[in-house]
């Protein structure tokens, strides 16, 4: 964490230790402001944390830096197929709209899938945010006990075909012996796809550059 830039705030999809670890946990400033969904806020509360902000689903937050701002809207989630959805904690996913004067439209919009399957509620989002630059999409396949936790290769396929963002960025998908669907499968699929978006992947340490 010492190598990282200065952090003007975290935007966490839910309390899981592949998204909030415990290096995270014992050493982040406990004044450093939090963004998430209710169930993630209280346990960071219960941390020590104090300066959380929760969002319930479609529920937004500006943050403002001059005459520049951000927003985050919580986008829809789901970590199991429901009735199981009840024994993992609760997700969200966010979009990001980046601008530079009030009242003017967002000049670029990032979506977070977060870890969620692909279910119904997410066809709301193009209806709500139909231009999405860049979409980082949680895949992996993860399962336990033979049940899918997160997209699979896919799944992210046609959630792309749903959203179609301009570009779209593979992450979270080969960190644990959990996760069953390969990056190869995502993007052999993708290659298929008739849609649009620009699929980029990115190796560990990387970086991919965007324009606001």
């Amino acid at each position: 964490m010492a190598e990282l830039p200065p952090i003007d705030f975290v935007l966490l999809s839910h309390h899981h230790g592949d998204h909030f670890d415990h290096i995270v946990e014992r050493d982040l400033a406990r004044d450093t402001p939090i963004i998430t969904e209710p169930e993630s806020a209280g346990r960071l509360r219960a941390l020590g944390f104090a300066a959380v902000s929760q969002l319930e689903t479609w529920g937004s937050l500006t943050i403002r830096r001059e005459d520049d701002w951000l927003r985050v809207t919580a986008m829809p989630g789901r970590h199991a197929p429901r009735p199981l959805a009840r024994l993992l904690p609760s997700v969200m996913g966010s979009v990001i709209e980046f601008g530079s004067v009030d009242g003017e439209a967002p000049v670029f919009r990032v979506y977070i899938t977060g870890d969620t399957l692909l279910i119904d509620e997410l066809a709301e989002i193009p209806r709500r945010h139909p231009d999405l630059d860049l979409c980082m999409l949680h895949l992996g396949g993860t399962r336990i006990a033979g049940v899918m936790l997160t997209m699979d290769g896919k799944q992210g396929v046609k959630l792309l075909e749903l959203i179609e963002p301009k570009v779209a960025i593979p992450i979270h998908y080969d960190d644990y012996t959990v996760f069953k669907s390969p990056l190869s499968d995502f993007l052999e699929r993708a290659q298929r796809s008739t849609m649009s978006t620009r699929i980029v992947p990115i190796e560990r340490g990387a970086t991919y550059r965007f324009d606001v």
